[in-house]
């Protein structure tokens, strides 16, 4: 299993910051990416729903996996929100340091 992880979560433009800012400063993400203006289809309730959310790509470690999790279920708006976590394999390996570094984790 790898140690670091890419959690995708999505959620509605005006609360992308409101779940970004805390989860960096309380070092349980060493990054989040904000990309915005994804439009998400799904059916919810019986009925077919289009939104307009951004992204929030997260970097972090399995080590903070648990308390990221329900970090960001506290700060989200809905009910069922969408987190994912990807093992990270490989990358640019002085990134990979960074990221380990910034959550204090070797």
């Amino acid at each position: 299993m790898a140690e670091k992880i890419l959690v995708l979560v999505s959620c509605p433009e005006p609360v992308a910051e409101s779940i970004a800012k805390p989860i960096v400063e309380e070092k349980l993400a060493a990054c989040v990416s904000i990309v915005g203006k994804a439009k998400s289809l799904y059916i919810w309730e019986d009925e077919l729903c289009q939104e307009e959310e951004c992204l929030l790509f997260i970097k972090s470690t399995y080590q903070n996996w648990d308390n990221l999790e329900k970090r960001i279920k506290a700060l989200h708006p809905y009910e069922v929100p969408e987190i994912i976590a990807f093992d990270i394999e490989r990358g640019h390996g002085p990134y990979l340091d960074w990221l380990s570094d910034s959550l204090g984790k070797t």
